[in-house]
């Protein structure tokens, strides 16, 4: 029998909750963090919008902009296969994107049954699907010591009451804190 594979929800927010990668400003620290993250998987689950995002990442590759930490996150995202789901996008110039070929319960549970590392998810629509779907194995909540005062705050529309019990914590020298999480098994 093959271990599941787990699936890791791993974002950045603001203290008050909201997902808006123009309020932080993530540091050498936390790029290398991601980086080792990254590298460290074999998918990453985004959504059209957040694939459209990081695509600001893939000229970095051919033309570094000299921050190692920057260039480094860059390559890492380059090589990692990176999976869409998208009912607009119909195809991705990313080498190492594919659109999804099922919708996002089967595509994610036959993943998670293949053998290999572990799965990532970085997308906040995709993180409140997978969440009522009670797919995802793990919380990787970056927490930024900024209050944006508004913006698309992560757990909207959950309307189920969910217990997560902290496994361990990470702080950064800017003052990030990752909260690790796991979804308590009632």
């Amino acid at each position: 029998m093959i271990d599941m594979r787990k699936l890791i929800s791993a974002i950045n927010m603001t203290l008050d909750g909201f997902c808006d990668h123009t309020a932080i400003t993530p540091d050498d620290e936390i790029h290398q963090h991601y980086a080792e993250l990254i590298t460290g998987a074999d998918a990453i689950l985004y959504g059209r919008i957040t694939y459209e995002l990081m695509q600001f990442w893939q000229p970095l590759v051919k033309n570094p902009s000299g921050e190692k930490s920057m260039d480094d996150f860059a390559v890492a995202m380059d090589k990692i296969p990176k999976i869409v789901f998208s009912h607009t996008l119909h195809n991705v110039d990313w080498e190492s994107a594919r659109i999804a070929k099922q919708d996002l319960k089967e595509e994610v549970s036959e993943l998670k049954q293949q053998a290999g590392k572990d799965i990532l998810v970085g997308s906040r629509s995709l993180i409140m699907q997978l969440m009522k779907l009670n797919l995802i194995d793990e919380f990787q909540l970056c927490v930024h010591p900024v209050i944006a005062g508004a913006g698309l705050p992560l757990f909207e529309n959950i309307n189920d009451r969910t217990i997560i019990k902290l496994i361990k914590t990470k702080t950064f020298k800017g003052g990030a804190v990752i909260h690790y999480y796991e979804p308590k098994k009632e």
